[in-house]
């Protein structure tokens, strides 16, 4: 009979790929929903501000009273006493999971949080970086009911002699 050494070298990979896992990567290489591969949104950034390079991700769509995942990365950290993150949330919007949390000196943290909006429309999600004394305000809009808000328009489209089209808008 042969033995196959297979199993061994599974563990031997495993072994090897240990010391890459952090803990704020487990839930992402267990396979979790905060796993898929999400397109991450990059927020502006301020020159004047903290630094962080903040990047995310909303479920859609989202739907009154069902929470929805939210994916914020964090990037950039480099104040050596490292940096922290602090949430709020616009009212209507509830969060869970999030609250405040430290951002390690060269590492990249990814912090998941459930978002569950009362009612339709957009609401905001705060985010509060800081590192080096300086804090910088990002806001993460998660959008409920209808995609994009629609306006109305307050003038007539016309066709111009040329064929252009116009749209002729009253004077206020």
């Amino acid at each position: 009979m042969k033995s196959c050494s297979w199993p061994g070298t599974a563990l031997l990979v495993l072994a090897l790929m240990a010391p890459g896992i952090t803990l704020a990567d487990l839930p992402a290489k267990a396979g979790s929903d905060a796993a898929v591969k999400r397109k991450l949104t990059r927020a502006a950034t301020k020159k004047n501000g903290s630094g962080v390079d903040v990047q995310y991700s909303v479920d859609a769509p989202v739907k009154v009273g069902q929470a929805a995942t939210v994916v914020i990365q964090f990037e950039d950290i480099t104040d050596p006493a490292g940096g922290s993150v602090r949430f709020t949330a616009d009212a209507g919007l509830t969060l869970v999971g999030a609250d405040e949390a430290r951002l390690p000196a060269g590492q990249t943290t990814t912090l998941t949080v459930r978002a569950t909006p009362a009612s339709e429309g957009i609401a905001y999600i705060n985010v509060f970086t800081t590192q080096n004394g300086m804090t910088s305000a990002t806001s993460i809009p998660v959008t409920t009911g209808e995609a994009a808000p629609k306006l109305r328009s307050a003038g007539e489209l016309q066709k111009l002699p040329s064929g252009d089209a116009v749209i002729s808008m009253p004077s206020r």
